[in-house]
């Protein structure tokens, strides 16, 4: 039997396909801002926040089918982002520590008209280890629970409750009391 029309469209993997596509879109399209942000507050750079966000959207694509079925696929998502920035940093150190080898240290400048405080935080947080950066940006900055926290970077609650106070001991010592203050009381 042959016939001139379209073979009938499969309602198996092909619409599965479709599915985790748009699924994944919608996934995209609400977090993608998000996670650039807290690329860029973990690295620093402005530049290659969206960039580092877009890399772990593409390794979370190539993995949906488990993202999508993970109990917080938010908080796997972050994790990502988190991992990446850790390894950009890593790699920065690195970098860094070749180039100054053969160049001059030279201090460096803000590139942008960002507020002196704005500028001042992002060198304070620059400064924590990156554990306790994570724990401040996430709960500080993002308004994360500490088990969101804790899911998003994979470690247990006591560790963030402990990391998040420690990091902003930290910051009041880099900062001053009056800096910090100010942003541990948007937490509350």
């Amino acid at each position: 039997m042959t016939s001139s029309a379209a073979p009938p469209r499969s309602t198996g993997a092909a619409s599965g396909t479709d599915d985790a596509s748009a699924e994944f879109h919608a996934f995209f399209e609400r977090h993608h801002a998000e996670l650039a942000r807290l690329a860029q507050l973990l690295t620093g750079e402005t530049d290659a926040a969206d960039d580092l966000a877009a890399d772990a959207l593409l390794a979370l694509w190539h993995r949906w089918d488990r993202v999508r079925d993970a109990d917080h696929p938010v908080a796997y998502a972050r994790g990502v982002v988190a991992n990446m920035a850790r390894g950009r940093i890593r790699s920065t150190v690195r970098e860094r520590r070749r180039v100054a080898l053969f160049w001059s240290q030279r201090s460096e400048g803000s590139d942008g008209p960002d507020v002196a405080a704005v500028v001042d935080v992002r060198q304070a947080l620059e400064r924590l280890p990156f554990r306790k950066r994570a724990c401040v940006v996430l709960r500080h900055a993002f308004d994360l629970s500490e088990r969101d926290t804790a899911l998003a970077l994979g470690i247990s609650v006591g560790t963030v409750k402990s990391q998040t106070s420690r990091g902003m001991t930290e910051l009041q010592r880099h900062l001053g009391a009056g800096a910090v203050d100010g942003l541990a009381g948007r937490r509350k």
